[in-house]
């Protein structure tokens, strides 16, 4: 085989303290910001309008959070999760600067963890993102961890470390991606909801009602404007044989459908500035519909600044059940039937 193409790392290809610098670097234009509003839909004033994002401080609409979370996740596919069983989860990932259209992404990972697992065909990988724009500003920083084949089976690993996480970001590193916000122009009418930071209580609950299904085409499209080259999500010939016989969604999908839905009931959170901690719980395919209700864990105020508060939310994604009764968990260890996501996250929105 030649030696100019790929198959991707497998678990023993990494070692700790490891670099990875990940091709392409990714210009992001409106283009990709009006792709990404049809496959999700999301309707964050912000992020939607020039006009209104400039009445209150920003010299131009935003991308959204998330097509900026997957565009760097998608840079770090081919080197860090080519060969993944399955992504686990997230943790301490914060936005730190706003991106716009126009700016250039481009995204390295240190390896901080390495756990083979008992039955030696796996392990898991744990590593550090950091998504960087054209001048060398971090945008994006986050840890996930992913399970990750081996190609000998017998190959020894000697090497093994699990890092601590923290369980939440803390509110005082929050809110550097939002310039000041000028209050009196932020115009509740136009954003959806006259609910602001005040009107929240801890352990609310909301049910965001509507759900979206997914078909086939929209989660290929969605991964590949991410650049995402996770052969699971792509290809039927291989997957058809394979533990579900089908293509599987990339979990990305999932919590950008989530977040669009979440409008109904937190429209005016219009900001997430960091995630604490996430899980896919269980495998989507086209053809399911997905739900989602969120809760309010906690508040909190940031340093310096009257403009803006934080909700800490965690919304659960499901799929093909309405979020009626907030379906959760079964019992203490199982999930209920049709929870697909947990996502912990602060979301800033106006005071």
């Amino acid at each position: 085989m030649s030696a100019k193409t790929s198959r991707g790392h497998f678990f023993e290809d990494f070692s700790l303290g490891q670099v990875i610098k990940h091709a392409t670097p990714r210009t992001l234009t409106v283009g990709d910001a009006s792709v990404y509003t049809a496959l999700y839909g999301g309707r964050f004033a912000v992020q939607s309008s020039d006009a209104f994002a400039q009445a209150i401080g920003y010299p131009q609409a935003p991308l959204d959070d998330f097509l900026v979370f997957h565009v760097v996740f998608g840079k770090t596919v081919p080197d860090v999760s080519l060969n993944a069983v399955a992504n686990l989860g997230y943790a301490d990932c914060r936005f730190l600067k706003p991106v716009f259209p126009g700016d250039t992404l481009s995204a390295t990972s240190t390896v901080i963890g390495l756990r083979e697992n008992s039955n030696r065909k796996t392990g898991v990988v744990y590593v550090r993102s950091t998504g960087r724009n054209q001048h060398g500003g971090t945008v994006l920083d986050y840890a996930r961890w992913v399970m990750v084949r081996k190609r000998d089976e017998a190959a020894t690993v000697t090497e093994s470390h699990v890092p601590e996480l923290p369980a939440k970001v803390e509110a005082s590193a929050l809110g550097g991606a939002v310039p000041p916000i000028t209050a009196a122009a932020y115009d509740y009418d136009l954003a959806g909801s006259p609910a602001r930071w005040g009107d929240y209580e801890v352990g609310e609950r909301i049910d965001h009602i509507d759900g979206i299904t997914i078909e086939e085409a929209e989660h290929q499209m969605a991964t590949r404007l991410y650049q995402n080259t996770a052969r699971i999500h792509f290809n039927q010939h291989v997957e058809g044989a394979g533990r579900f016989g089908r293509r599987l969604i990339y979990g990305g999908q999932i919590i950008s459908l989530a977040r669009a839905l979440s409008f109904n009931g937190l429209a005016n959170a219009f900001h997430i500035a960091a995630i604490n901690g996430g899980r896919h719980v269980a495998p989507t395919f086209a053809g399911d519909t997905v739900y989602a209700w969120s809760e309010v864990l906690e508040k909190a105020e940031l340093p310096g600044r009257d403009d803006l508060g934080a909700l800490r939310i965690r919304t659960i994604g499901l799929k093909n059940r309405s979020a009626a009764g907030f379906p959760l968990m079964a019992d203490e260890n199982t999930p209920e039937d049709g929870v697909i996501l947990d996502l912990d996250y602060w979301a800033l929105i106006p005071r």
